[in-house]
């Protein structure tokens, strides 16, 4: 069995990819990490330790003690909260990720897996079925650093033949963890006010469309490309990837039809200059024709399985 590394498990994507990984490789064989210590109390389903992923010399012995054949490095200071400490947000997300794959190419691992997103594309990129290949001026630290590990990621595989794999992901919707300090969490907290019975205030406008995903589709995702044969990975910097394209105003919607008092208003903020920067729709035909994504949620069917759920979910 494959013994898996998860970096910044404790955030919105690794909660829910931990526990599919667990699933498929068993409890001994996958190591969530954190460097919160309590936030790894969750995972008491496999095993845990305390990481700063900044500390490339405990990352290397952690990865050399356990004897790690994959790495999921998912740790990453988000859109939003980067703006507030860029400096920050650059080091971690850069740094850390060039610590893993120069580890993956010292020693030689099977598979590594970094997400970028759709913070890559900028204001000139084309905003409606952007391409996989287009103009990418992003405007955020957060994109810029997302942009700039593509390359990283395109670089090692070709130069030293890391196997390493990345989706440029929608902004993802899940009902298992908070939001997290991106632009697109608001499709988060919006179900959480409703169903706690409060007005929702949208910080985007109501009619910015965003590309989504419900948080079970980028679960799948992420594992059917892991699993795909290395030859049919053709892209190494990041597959586009997409399901679903709603606004604030329509989400609102979909919810009302269960919710039918709940209200809500509009109040934009520093983060609709983000959202604008950002595409309206993502074309992923590459992801399709490669290696045979196909969404299953769309925007009817995420809130409906959100609004059974998340009442009785505990945190």
């Amino acid at each position: 069995m494959e013994r898996i590394l998860i970096i910044g498990a404790a955030g919105q994507l690794g909660s829910e990819l931990t526990w599919a990984l667990t699933e498929l490789y068993g409890g001994d064989n996958v190591i969530a990490t954190d460097i919160n210590p309590q936030a790894l109390t969750k995972f008491d389903y496999c095993q845990s330790r305390v990481l700063d992923v900044m500390d490339k010399d405990a990352l290397r012995n952690l990865v050399i003690d356990q004897n790690i054949k994959q790495i999921y490095h998912l740790a990453a200071v988000l859109s939003a909260t980067g703006e507030q400490n860029p400096l920050f947000a650059w080091n971690l997300n850069m740094d850390s990720l060039i610590f893993v794959l120069e580890l993956a190419k010292e020693l030689k691992l099977d598979k590594i897996y970094w997400p970028s997103s759709i913070a890559v594309f900028g204001p000139n990129t084309p905003k409606i079925n952007t391409p996989q290949y287009c103009v990418k001026e992003p405007n955020t630290v957060y994109g810029i650093s997302k942009q700039a590990g593509e390359r990283w990621c395109e670089y090692y595989f070709q130069k030293f033949g890391v196997d390493v794999r990345s989706l440029r992901y929608p902004g993802l919707i899940g009902y298992k963890s908070l939001p997290g300090g991106g632009t697109t969490d608001y499709a988060v907290d919006i179900y959480h006010k409703a169903i706690a019975g409060e007005h929702f205030v949208s910080f985007l406008k109501e009619d910015s469309y965003l590309p989504m995903m419900y948080m079970p589709d980028a679960i799948k995702a992420t594992l059917d490309l892991m699993h795909a044969p290395k030859e049919q990975v053709l892209i190494r910097s990041s597959y586009n990837l997409a399901a679903m394209s709603f606004s604030p105003k329509e989400i609102f919607e979909s919810i009302r039809l269960q919710y039918p008092e709940f209200s809500i208003s509009f109040e934009p903020d520093f983060r609709q200059v983000i959202a604008d920067s950002w595409p309206d729709s993502v074309d992923d035909t590459r992801a399709r024709e490669d290696w045979g994504w196909k969404p299953q949620y769309g925007l009817q069917e995420m809130t409906d399985d959100i609004l059974k759920h998340l009442p009785t979910f505990t945190f």
